[in-house]
């Protein structure tokens, strides 16, 4: 071996040696890195799970009116069976009529204590007829009032 493979030799050791320590100090500063952004995910995570939790406890009704929602959702992208429509179609025809005549009572039952009141398309034409002669004879007199004036400084 020459002098020169001897130098090429070293000159060779020292680059790996170097690159070694490159390599080493990267996946150190990697490894540094991970750790940390580990720990922030924690802390993150922990903090949105507890905020959840937070805001579960604070709002029962939100959860319950999420949780139709969802229900709602998803009764409505998954398709019914045949079977599910034959056993359901009576219940829910019984259930819109049950609602339609809950709604004409409570109509019903609405009308007839604003009339107990006075209060009914009739009296509302009456007050709307009442108000617009105001408006038409107070426009009067003011327009009197400015001829009046308008006269007088003339």
């Amino acid at each position: 071996m020459t002098d020169t493979d001897t130098a090429k030799d070293r000159e060779t050791h020292g680059r790996l040696h170097d690159a070694k320590e490159t390599v080493t100090h990267a996946y150190e500063a990697t490894v540094e890195k991970a750790s940390s952004a580990l720990g922030s995910s924690k802390e993150v995570a922990s903090d949105a799970a507890r905020r959840t939790v937070e805001g579960l406890e604070s709002n029962p009704l939100g959860i319950l009116i999420g949780g139709l929602a969802v229900g709602a959702i998803a009764g409505a992208l998954i398709p019914r069976s045949a079977k599910e429509k034959e056993l359901l179609a009576p219940l829910g025809q019984q259930i819109g009529e049950r609602a339609r005549q809950a709604f004409a009572a409570a109509r019903e039952a609405g009308t007839a204590e604003l009339d107990g009141f006075g209060i009914n398309k009739d009296a509302a034409r009456d007050q709307v007829k009442t108000l617009l002669g105001n408006v038409v004879k107070a426009a009067q007199t003011a327009g009197a009032a400015a001829a009046k004036t308008a006269a007088s400084k003339a």
